[in-house]
């Protein structure tokens, strides 16, 4: 079953079990999935609808930290609730010491040296992980790789 089609699914099971805060977070994950679909004009397979969820991820941790910031514990929970839903569609990510590993692989396959080549090689550990790995632990395992 592609991701898409579970995605509709645990809709379907949110809807029959009224389950309102869950159906309303899979129901955003569909707009922005289909908004990308209608704006690209393309059928999304797996790896780009990780990708949309790595981004709806991103911005509920940066909402939860300006929330909590600003003393709106309320909002921050709300958004919380909203991560969980979403982390849900992600692959099993790789740990810190698995990320640094790749990382250090790249590097030495590419000859990079200094951070000068800090784009070359994030677009090539981009390729390899996305999807797997959480890009700011790469970016850092990168900055750390290159400053050797």
């Amino acid at each position: 079953m592609s991701l898409k089609d579970q995605i509709t699914e645990d809709m379907k099971t949110a809807m029959r079990a009224k389950d309102s805060e869950r159906l309303g977070t899979i129901r955003l994950l569909q707009a922005a999935m289909k908004q990308k679909e209608v704006d690209e004009r393309i059928v999304l397979d797996d790896a780009a609808i990780v990708a949309i969820v790595d981004k709806l991820i991103k911005q509920r941790k940066d909402s939860i930290t300006a929330f909590e910031g600003a003393g709106r514990q309320d909002l921050a929970d709300k958004e919380k609730a909203e991560l969980a839903v979403l982390a849900a569609y992600l692959p099993e990510r790789m740990s810190e010491a698995e990320v640094q590993q790749a990382v250090q692989a790249i590097v030495a396959e590419l000859g990079a040296s200094g951070p000068g080549d800090m784009g070359k090689v994030m677009g090539a550990v981009k390729a390899r992980l996305a999807g797997k790995a959480d890009m700011g632990l790469v970016s850092a395992a990168v900055k750390a790789a290159l400053a050797r």
